[in-house]
């Protein structure tokens, strides 16, 4: 899943492809470099950022989501990065296949009915408080154990909206209202979260924590951490991967799989 952000003031990208004509060549690199779903967000989610209205992200991303869906074949899917409804009937109507909504239902409940009415996928992403809040104080006693039961919660309440099991994507959001120790314990045991019985999308591009581990400021050079990241969650079971750098990431998952799949289908 590659990253387009449609926003002036993401953590990484923002403002580069706020032009209709700058995401579409974009994308085209992304498809290239070997991305299968394209994500585009009209709202920057980064810690401490400040909400942005329905009206305003329906205004920056159905205009690309059209040009997109116009422009490259139907094979390539897009999801809709949004916590509200209103936004993603409108990327669904423009276009768009797939709700990523980091709320997990919560920001706007609608959005679990909309999932339903239109039978697509939703990816459903853990995050403690808000992206205002989320990185004040985080706490969690068992941070994976606590995880894993409120990914449950959220996919049986999706359910109960009327979803099908096979539409429920699970995220825990890496980054979200977690420390640095929180981060790497998931990291540590994705194979858990895949175990709950629903695909896992794992969202590590980038994100300030490595950048602590590897002594790197700039996001932009977290790359090969990145790519490290979905090697693992490879290895550990996780299907789907957001990221900002496609070709790397792409690499290092290919390259996992190869070898996950060697390991389990070796003769004895």
């Amino acid at each position: 899943m590659g990253i387009l952000n449609i926003t002036p003031d993401s953590f990484s990208d923002g403002g580069k492809y706020t032009q209709i004509e700058k995401a579409v060549e974009q994308v085209a690199i992304m498809v290239r470099e070997g991305a299968d779903i394209i994500d585009v967000g009209g709202e920057s989610t980064r810690p401490g950022s400040t909400s942005v209205s329905e009206e305003e992200q329906i205004l920056r991303v159905v205009p690309v989501i059209k040009a997109i869906r116009s422009a490259f074949s139907a094979e390539l899917l897009i999801s809709i990065d949004t916590t509200l409804s209103g936004v993603a009937t409108a990327a669904l109507d423009a276009g768009a296949n797939i709700i990523n909504d980091i709320s997990a239902g919560q920001g706007d409940k609608n959005i679990l009915t909309i999932a339903s009415k239109y039978d697509v996928p939703i990816i459903l992403m853990h995050m403690q408080g808000t992206p205002q809040n989320m990185q004040d104080n985080p706490s969690y006693n068992d941070v994976v154990t606590e995880i894993c039961q409120a990914l449950k919660n959220r996919a049986e309440e999706a359910m109960a909206t009327g979803i099908k099991k096979e539409n429920i994507v699970l995220d825990p959001g890496i980054g979200f209202g977690k420390k640095r120790a929180d981060n790497i314990n998931l990291l540590a045991h994705l194979e858990k979260i895949a175990a709950i019985g629903y695909p896992v999308l794992l969202g590590t591009s980038r994100k300030r924590f490595m950048g602590s581990l590897c002594d790197v400021s700039e996001p932009t050079e977290l790359v090969t951490a990145t790519a490290v990241t979905t090697a693992l969650g490879v290895m550990s079971g996780v299907p789907m991967f957001r990221v900002h750098d496609v070709k790397e990431n792409r690499q290092a998952a290919d390259v996992a799989w190869a070898i996950k799949q060697a390991r389990e289908y070796a003769h004895p």
